[in-house]
């Protein structure tokens, strides 16, 4: 075979070898997600960690440059030389592909966390019911005693550096239940590109190729918490969304801070008040009047913030990413999101949040 057929043809390997991997999730989970991920995703950590910038943005801005420079410079020879540009782009894109998945998107065909944590997958109306409204009462409970009163919103009093530091004690707290949870050598950033991630829709994102937690620095502040703690579970080889969202809840209650216990519970809530809007609106504005007016006010503060950078581009990257995730194993998309809340749901049976 020639030389410039074999990253192409690879690129075919790879795509059939993830098909048959996805019926192995115990192979993955053992030898990669518990294997090889941890070293190299350690090493990166803490090769990267201490630098204030992300770097694997940069790396992301130096190849779109290149790749745009190559387009420019082979703009006139396409219609002569179709055949060796696509075999290029292909070369280039099996390597793109090779390296995504060897540091970290093989994540994605990993055992699922409801089967290694034993939680069931199965509930009913009346169980998300009761979980939502024992989750008032603590999220209330919470906000009376940050706020001393039922109607002022909750005002976040740390930066967003100490927010960095600070979510680690949740981690270290949620690692003493759960070993396989523990979070070590800290390489999480704001984004420098958080202006058009707020355009794109987004609060965060990991960079697979450099494990550097990205989150932006413009979100309403008491969301930042629990969102740094969603990418972090992204770190730990997580790639479930849903998953990441119940890790992050976990990760976020558990911290000794009530700041970061309010972050972690008006989240949640704010899931399950999103499923009982599409399941029964009736007992939504039933549950609404329980809830204090102040944890509203947070509410109504994200949702103006998102609403003012509504645009057809957050709408264009979300159907892209929609597609992404389906490709990768989350067969629900974006929707996968609200999946944690199944996990909340049936792991708090039985138990006190």
């Amino acid at each position: 075979m020639k030389r410039k057929y074999i990253l192409p043809f690879l690129l075919f390997v790879q795509i059939i070898v993830l098909q048959i991997l996805s019926f192995f999730p115990e192979f993955v989970e053992r030898f990669y997600s518990n294997g090889l991920f941890p070293i190299s995703s350690k090493f990166c950590r803490i090769a990267l960690g201490s630098i204030y910038f992300s770097v694997g943005d940069w790396i992301y801005f130096s190849v779109i440059f290149i790749v745009l420079r190559w387009l420019w410079e082979k703009r006139g020879s396409w219609k002569k030389d179709w055949k060796n540009n696509s075999l290029q782009i292909l070369s280039f894109l099996s390597i793109f592909y090779f390296l995504f998945h060897l540091l970290w998107a093989f994540n994605y065909y990993r055992q699922p966390l409801f089967e290694k944590m034993k939680i069931q997958t199965d509930y009913s109306d009346a169980d998300l019911l009761a979980f939502t409204k024992k989750l008032i009462l603590k999220t209330n409970a919470i906000h009376n005693q940050i706020t001393k009163n039922d109607t002022s919103k909750v005002v976040f009093p740390y930066t967003q550096k100490q927010v960095f530091i600070m979510n680690l004690d949740g981690y270290n707290q949620l690692a003493n239940q759960y070993p396989y949870f523990e979070y070590a050598h800290p390489s999480i950033k704001k984004s420098i590109i958080s202006l058009p991630l707020i355009y794109m829709g987004f609060a965060g994102y990991l960079n697979p190729f450099t494990n550097e937690a990205q989150v932006n620095d413009l979100m309403p502040m008491y969301n930042f918490p629990t969102t740094t703690c969603h990418e972090m579970a992204h770190q730990m080889g997580y790639a479930s969304e849903s998953e990441c969202n119940f890790i992050g809840f976990l990760a976020s209650i558990k911290n000794k801070n009530l700041y970061f216990q309010y972050s972690g519970y008006s989240f949640a809530l704010r899931y399950c008040l999103a499923n009982w809007s599409v399941r029964n609106p009736k007992i939504l504005d039933q549950l609404l009047k329980t809830i204090h007016p102040g944890i509203l006010k947070n509410y109504q503060e994200s949702e103006a913030f998102w609403k003012y950078y509504e645009s057809p581009i957050e709408t264009g990257f979300k159907i892209f990413y929609d597609n992404f995730l389906k490709i990768n194993q989350q067969k629900d998309g974006l929707n996968s999101y609200n999946k944690f809340v199944d996990l909340m749901v049936n792991y708090y049976k039985g138990k006190e949040i």
